[in-house]
């Protein structure tokens, strides 16, 4: 009986694709604030379903949801300023 094996370890364990590249480190750094306030609204979300939601877990929810908006309005202001030519905005 023959055993049929896996290589892949072998083949891709020193494969450039394994790491993250520093552009895409520097991407992740520049979403870290939309991601964050996601965290902490999935947080504010699984809070409100231990127990019947309140007032206070809607107004957790809200300001959580408001903030993941701002942190993506920041975001797209910042990066289609980096993108239009001439630094217009």
């Amino acid at each position: 009986m023959n055993h049929i094996v896996t290589v892949q370890d072998a083949v891709t364990a020193f494969a450039d694709f394994m790491e993250p590249t520093k552009a895409e480190l520097d991407a992740i750094e520049q979403e870290m604030p939309v991601i964050r306030a996601g965290v902490d609204l999935v947080d504010a979300q699984i809070i409100a379903l231990d127990h019947a939601p309140n007032e206070i877990d809607s107004r957790r929810i809200r300001r959580a949801r408001r903030r993941v908006l701002a942190a993506r309005r920041e975001l797209a202001n910042r990066t289609a300023g980096e993108c239009l030519p001439g630094g217009a905005a």
